[in-house]
């Protein structure tokens, strides 16, 4: 249909057609991509502020989705521009293999970021709580109040350190594979988990038995 239309129009625009065809294309991709990562980054804002997500979580997935809406973008206009299907899926497998690797070398942290988005999601606790991770139930473990919750750490002001002030970092990766006792926040704490285990080790010797009078004989 298209060698049809051409038919009727003048020779020196159909010199151009191969030009503009292409261009025109082109610049839909272009227009599309960026209007499809506006709609996707207004959809992740609007579902941010109702869920209460905070930036920092939502930033990587903005740009995890708006590099790839480049990539795609990308390869459908050196499609247009000529470039084989075979050298365009040649490169796409070399920067997935890639990206695998980069993946796996790279899996501590990400697990840090998807347990942040996790403990953001469920709320198995919150920032004013007071929690104990435990390697069992019966050994006591890291205790105190959280302070902060980032991408990578959840910050708690140490509750059994001598002094005051002491944080204690501990990944997020590393909740998820304990057990957690959580003290909801404006619950107090119990005095038992004040006192280091040490402290609590070492209590004070009960005095000895005064010694007995020795017999007197009248």
């Amino acid at each position: 249909m298209m060698i049809r239309w051409k038919t009727y129009l003048p020779p020196w625009i159909q010199d151009w057609l191969e030009l503009l065809v292409p261009g025109f294309q082109i610049a839909l991709i272009l227009v599309g991509a960026v209007l499809l990562h506006n709609t996707f980054k207004r959809i992740l804002h609007r579902a941010g502020d109702h869920y209460q997500f905070p930036h920092e979580l939502t930033m990587p997935v903005t740009a995890v989705v708006r590099w790839l809406i480049i990539l795609s973008a990308t390869l459908m206009v050196l499609e247009r521009l000529g470039v084989s299907a075979s050298v365009l899926w040649t490169a796409f497998t070399g920067f997935a293999t890639v990206g695998a690797v980069a993946f796996f070398a790279a899996w501590s942290v990400l697990s840090n970021l998807f347990c942040a988005f996790l403990i953001f999601t469920v709320g198995p606790f919150r920032v004013g709580d007071h929690i104990e991770v435990l390697d069992t139930a019966e050994k006591q473990g890291a205790v105190g109040r959280v302070v902060d919750i980032n991408l990578l750490y959840t910050t708690l002001e140490d509750s059994t350190a001598a002094t005051p002030g002491t944080l204690l970092q501990i990944p997020n990766a590393l909740i998820f594979q304990r057990m957690v006792r959580r003290w909801r926040a404006g619950t107090p704490l119990p005095e038992s988990k004040t006192r280091s285990p040490a402290d609590a080790a070492v209590s004070p010797a009960p005095e000895a038995p005064p010694a007995p009078k020795p017999a007197s004989f009248p």
